[in-house]
């Protein structure tokens, strides 16, 4: 059987089994397992357990399941409730306010988690009921959350990051610091997105009537919601990008410093701590199993030659160094469509990087782009994670009378339309000017 048939099978194969909604380890595994058992034998199996306990061996990992503890504490600890409280004491008078503040929010949220479904879960039970009782439009509320909620991704510590950097064979720590300024770009773009139609459209986002509006001593003493936060973000990530820890033992003292937090704030518990324990044993178990199943796959998929096949039809494409990244660039935005961002990652990652890398290009500099790209596929349909997460939260809050008006589907499409255009609009300009993401990195380690 030639190379091109297979690789076609395997990859039809896979597709068609994710629309019966099977989970994707279990398609991953089965059709990568599936073509080297009939196709080889029983001695294959051998690849996918020396592929998947070479990658359980990398110390790397641990820093996974400490991060998204870390988020599920300070989420659990209210600390998102008082940041909102003194945002909206903040920003509540100015149109548009209580939007660009959740993506504010969004920011702070995922320097502490690492993952994108915490902030915007957090955000969709706390910020989408104050929007919309104070006349909000709905499509703009809930865009905000999303688009917010996605910078989990790209702004450090993120968990993508830390396994394309196992993958890439790069520094955590370069990428980590990679990601800062074009996280913190993408939160400009939707801010001033946010304020201008708001300003020339005030009833997509009115300002706080002058009643509700706060004092400036109820302002001042609101600020405090935001110690805690800032101290742990600057020893996590300082710590990083002054060289005095890894990003693993970083994590772990981010999961102490999150222990603190809550505990300074009267709200640790063991209830807290078990569910805390439990949110993570659950989104941890998730991408082991994906990143197994995807790493049995794509050790499969590169034996039987379809790796270098791929690398060489890119080659024989004739479009240049730039053609070839916006073609890869395209590929990551269709298969974000319908897959995991794990799964993508240990799919191509392992075809891509080499292409790259000898087409001149920085490999930091690469898995930036592609962190942006996943923040795009969590908002693109038919399967974009935050889409789903916030048609839950909206189903959950209307059914128990929490939001008086009842938020469609379709409403939660057309509301991430704007957003994903300024991610494209972000991405192109990371392109275009790579120091955005590498200055940084350069600057504080080097090279």
């Amino acid at each position: 059987m030639s190379v091109g048939l297979i690789t076609a099978l395997m990859v039809g194969t896979a597709l068609a089994l994710l629309v019966t909604g099977l989970p994707l380890a279990f398609i991953l595994g089965a059709v990568g397992m599936g073509f080297a058992l009939f196709l080889v034998g029983p001695q294959t199996l051998s690849m996918a357990v020396y592929s998947t306990w070479g990658l359980m061996n990398y110390f790397i990992f641990i820093a996974v399941p400490a991060f998204i503890f870390m988020g599920c504490i300070l989420e659990r600890a209210g600390i998102a409730d008082d940041l909102f409280e003194m945002i909206h004491r903040w920003m509540g008078p100015v149109r548009g306010g209580l939007a660009m503040g959740v993506v504010l929010i969004c920011v702070v949220f995922a320097a502490m988690s690492g993952v994108s479904g915490a902030a915007t879960v957090t955000m969709g039970v706390i910020a989408l009921p104050a929007m919309i009782k104070r006349g909000y439009d709905k499509v703009m509320a809930t865009g905000s959350i999303q688009a917010g909620g996605a910078l989990g991704f790209l702004i450090p510590p993120s968990v993508v990051m830390i396994i394309y950097g196992m993958i890439a064979k790069v520094s955590i720590g370069k990428l980590f610091m990679a990601g800062i300024f074009p996280g913190l770009l993408l939160a400009i773009l939707f801010i001033v997105y946010i304020g201008i139609r708001c300003f020339f459209q005030p009833r997509v986002g009115p300002a706080l009537p002058p009643e509700e509006r706060a004092t400036m001593r109820e302002k001042l003493i609101s600020t405090r919601a935001a110690i805690l936060p800032i101290i742990l973000i600057v020893v996590v990530l300082g710590t990083i990008a002054l060289g005095i820890c890894s990003p693993t033992e970083a994590a772990a003292i981010g999961a102490i410093g999150a222990l603190v937090c809550a505990a300074v704030r009267r709200r640790l518990s063991f209830t807290v701590v078990k569910d805390a324990l439990y949110r993570t044993f659950r989104v941890n178990g998730m991408v082991v199993w994906v990143a197994l199943a995807s790493i049995s796959f794509s050790t499969v998929f590169d034996y039987f030659g379809a790796t270098k096949l791929i690398e060489t039809l890119l080659g024989s494409l004739a479009l240049g160094p730039w053609g070839i990244l916006i073609l890869i660039q395209l590929s990551f935005f269709l298969l974000g469509c319908f897959l995991d961002d794990t799964a993508i990652l240990f799919i191509c990652m392992p075809i891509y990087i080499p292409i790259i890398v000898h087409q001149g290009f920085d490999p930091i500099w690469f898995g930036v782009l592609y962190v942006i790209n996943m923040q795009m596929a969590y908002l693109t349909p038919p399967f974009g994670y935050n889409l789903f997460y916030m048609k839950g939260i909206v189903a959950d809050l209307f059914s128990t009378r929490t939001i008086s008006k009842e938020i469609s589907m379709g409403d939660i499409y057309r509301s991430i339309i704007p957003f994903i255009a300024l991610q494209a609009l972000g991405l192109a300009l990371v392109m275009i000017f790579p120091q955005i993401a590498l200055w940084l990195p350069s600057k504080l380690f080097g090279g």
